[in-house]
């Protein structure tokens, strides 16, 4: 089969995406049985979603909470500079900050939206201070802090 867009996945291919979008590490098996197909159709299917880029990959799902990680603050970061080298440079360095658990381009009021994930206000304080503030290009921030989280299609809640 040849790489479809989107709009041209079939039924089959899109109720295994439901499927593993929900359970990652079902077995190929139950997976088919959950479809309708056969084990090897589905697995041809499975290979060539991962092959054109349907699935990007699997991953545990972990509990930050219980990692000591349970501070969420969102970051709405304005840059200096915001030509291609100055976004460029932003961008690699924010993927190397490990308390930065996603990094948004925004178009708007600011230029980034951060979601930044530490032990607590104080540990946070600090990851502002030493580290974002420092990114390049950084000219202003604004710190908002999750209270609570509702919503969160990665896990848990």
């Amino acid at each position: 089969m040849k790489n479809l867009p989107a709009n041209q996945l079939d039924p089959a291919d899109r109720r295994i995406l439901a499927v593993l979008a929900r359970d990652g590490r079902i077995p190929v098996t139950e997976l088919a049985k959950q479809v309708g197909l056969s084990k090897t159709p589905c697995q041809t299917r499975m290979k060539r979603l991962q092959a054109d880029g349907y699935i990007r990959g699997f991953r545990a799902v972990l509990d930050s909470a219980r990692l000591g990680l349970a501070h969420v603050a969102f970051v709405e970061v304005k840059l200096s500079d915001t030509r291609e080298a100055a976004l460029r440079a932003f961008n690699n360095a924010a993927r190397a900050v490990p308390e930065i658990e996603q990094c948004h381009m925004i178009a708007g009021a600011f230029d980034y939206l951060l979601k930044v994930r530490s032990v607590d206000i104080a540990d946070y304080r600090r990851v502002l201070g030493e580290v974002i503030t420092r990114l390049p290009h950084v000219e202003a921030t604004s710190t908002h802090v999750s209270m609570e989280t509702v919503k969160d299609e990665t896990g848990p809640a």
